[in-house]
């Protein structure tokens, strides 16, 4: 199997893991009655992280999307992964960064305010809401760990991302492309130097 397929099948496993979170975030809702007809429901809309955390999971599965359609590209031509060139990929590597980095920043964020939420700080009066809508924080606790797969899955997009681009560059020159190399007059001098030390 090659690295585009594996890429793509990565890629296709964050997307639903992304999209599964920011559905079970958003369409989470719970409705109690708290005093005789005061009804107080609980949604993602109450808590700014868990709204932020359904953006940001769906600007991620959208963006993966665009990044499959790519892979998918990639497979039907039968091209080589080099056809594109080195800025397409630093683009591609810097983006993959983001998109981990801003996915895990979001889920930590919302996990903090779900803990909150769970155990309430008495210094600061803030109550505990989960002893009261319990299914709702439990739903939330699900889309959180399945936000952390979508995370750890990312992480290694993220590290296909960087050995695409990286194994464009040599490893001996610093930051100089391999075929940049081939067509280097000082090298191509070198190269037939040292064939003519060897022939003799």
């Amino acid at each position: 199997m090659d690295i585009v397929r594996i890429e793509f099948l990565l890629r296709l496993c964050a997307t639903l893991l992304l999209v599964l979170t920011a559905c079970l975030v958003g369409f989470d809702s719970q409705t109690k009655v708290v005093f005789l007809t005061v009804h107080i429901k609980a949604n993602y809309k109450y808590l700014d992280a868990l709204s932020v955390l359904v953006w940001i999971d769906a600007a991620a599965a959208s963006y993966n999307v665009l990044q499959l359609l790519r892979c998918l590209f990639i497979t039907t031509s039968k091209g080589d992964i080099k056809q594109f060139s080195h800025k397409n990929y630093w683009f591609f590597f810097l983006l993959d960064q983001a998109v981990v980095y801003i996915v895990f920043a979001a889920n930590s964020a919302a996990i903090e305010a779900s803990v909150i939420a769970l155990i309430g700080i008495k210094s600061l009066q803030w109550m505990k809401i989960c002893n009261r809508f319990t299914r709702f924080c439990i739903q939330v606790g699900a889309a959180l760990i399945l936000g952390y797969l979508a995370v750890v899955i990312l992480f290694l997009i993220s590290s296909i991302s960087a050995f695409q681009l990286f194994r464009l560059y040599s490893p001996k020159h610093f930051l100089k492309l391999k075929t940049k190399l081939i067509d280097d007059p000082y090298i191509v001098h070198q190269n037939v130097l040292q064939n003519d030390l060897q022939n003799n």
